[in-house]
């Protein structure tokens, strides 16, 4: 595992991708974060609170928001999380198409940052939990999906025609290795419980009784189902609130920091805002690092560290944490690891070190267009849309095929679902030949059966 490339109580002020990506791979414990939610509207602090003149909008365009850059990498490298996207834009709309773009690049990168036995915790809403759940799925791999969460919360609503709204959704996916940590998070048995005292023991043996009085007071490790007043009643944690429009309760993600880490672990939080993440971490004497673009972050941590009388230590008393002792960076750390780019958990194989040719996706399907033609070159077919072609590798990026120009290829829709990321070039036309799909061949399936 890598060593972080920042030191403990580190935030950083800017775009937390340009961050992500100058990050040492595997070198997170845990990340923890509350990202936009795609709620289709903007949200602004309280005036007059600690955290004034915060805002951020949380309304995405296609258009607007989404870099080129990034449908190249996500294309190139990870077609089965453009799959994702473009089935969103389907069936919901350009802008959660535009959302699942700005959250794919940074999930890649938190991928890569994740320790072999980190554990990744997505705050989110039914707004888009079930597309972000995909796209997770395949950045991470179905089968390290732990929980949904759902935390459950109380408060005024003026529903009529519906249900209220009153649940968040927190997705856990944790690496290969992941660690969990059950009995720090242990909670009291319900009175109403079938081996509660008040409901007696019957004819049980003095042996029985007292492992089962045991196992009463050790509590139970919470379900996948949040609704605790501590967690769930916002009067509850008021004295926390700071104005920040999407602030949530420390003692949530107290929880979250207890279940999958250990004193000494690193926690980041890429979207931190008010910092609750970090305060929970500081709590716990956990080590952390955050990034925000609000510019006031710096100071808001300052003040709820200070609120909850936290010492260098992470205990009430002591020297208080002052500003010297949390670093405020605007520019991102060099790594000091092997720099490798991130890489979804189905590549298995070492791409092939190759500088890039500082091409987009657009201008290389330009430069084929204008070298062969409006030919498919699997089948040798001629059309009249460059649209109707598609960019491929010709040896794929799972066997170590670079993204430059050298490596690239036109090929119909019917030539690039049979190549898909196994053959080459020549493997596919062969198979073309083989069974009469090539230009002015006669297809297999029309030929007459022999006669025997």
């Amino acid at each position: 595992m890598a060593s972080p490339n920042w030191a403990n109580r580190t935030l950083f002020h800017g775009d937390n991708l340009t961050f992500l990506r100058r990050m040492n791979s595997k070198s997170v414990h845990l990340i923890a974060t509350d990202p936009p939610f795609n709620k289709g509207r903007d949200f602004h602090a309280t005036p007059d609170s600690v955290a004034k003149g915060a805002a951020f909008p949380d309304r995405w365009s296609w258009q607007k928001d989404v870099h080129e850059a990034w449908l190249d990498q996500i294309s190139d490298d990870f077609p089965e999380v453009m799959n994702v996207i473009q089935a969103s834009r389907q069936s919901y709309g350009d802008d959660m198409g535009a959302f699942l773009c700005f959250m794919a690049v940074r999930l890649l990168e938190m991928h890569r940052i994740l320790r072999a036995d980190g554990s990744m915790y997505l705050h989110c809403d039914p707004t888009a939990s079930h597309y972000l759940k995909q796209v997770m799925d395949a950045i991470f791999g179905k089968r390290n999906f732990r929980n949904e969460i759902v935390w459950c919360y109380t408060g005024p609503n003026n529903a009529r025609k519906q249900f209220q709204r009153k649940h968040d959704i927190i997705l856990f996916y944790g690496m290969q290795d992941w660690q969990f940590y059950g009995e720090q998070i242990r909670v009291p048995y319900k009175a109403e419980n079938p081996l509660h005292l008040s409901r007696g023991f019957g004819d049980r043996g003095e042996e029985e009784v007292a492992d089962i009085q045991l196992q009463l007071s050790k509590g139970k490790i919470p379900t996948d189902w949040w609704a605790e007043g501590f967690l769930s009643n916002v009067s509850a944690w008021r004295k926390e609130l700071v104005g920040f429009p999407t602030q949530k309760p420390l003692r949530l993600y107290e929880r979250i920091i207890e279940a999958s880490s250990k004193k000494g672990d690193v926690v980041l939080d890429p979207f931190c805002g008010c910092a609750t993440t970090l305060i929970a971490a500081e709590k716990q004497k956990r080590q952390w690092v955050g990034i925000d673009i609000w510019k006031e972050a710096h100071e808001v941590v300052l003040k709820r560290l200070q609120g909850e009388g936290l010492s260098i230590n992470g205990d009430k008393g002591g020297r208080l944490i002052t500003a010297g002792d949390v670093a405020y960076l605007t520019t991102p750390p060099d790594r000091t690891d092997d720099s490798a780019i991130a890489a979804p958990v189905m590549r298995v194989k070492p791409k092939r070190m190759e500088a890039p040719d500082g091409l987009t996706n657009k201008q290389r399907k330009a430069q084929l267009v204008n070298d062969y033609g409006l030919v498919c070159q699997g089948c040798d077919r001629e059309f009249d849309f460059a649209d109707y072609l598609h960019l491929d590798h010709n040896i794929p990026r799972s066997e170590g095929g670079s993204n430059n120009i050298g490596n690239r290829l036109l090929l119909c829709p019917p030539c690039n679902l049979r190549k898909s990321n196994t053959l080459t070039l020549t493997g596919l036309r062969a198979e073309n030949k083989k069974n009469g799909f090539m230009a002015g061949q006669k297809s297999q399936a029309t030929k007459p059966a022999k006669q025997k």
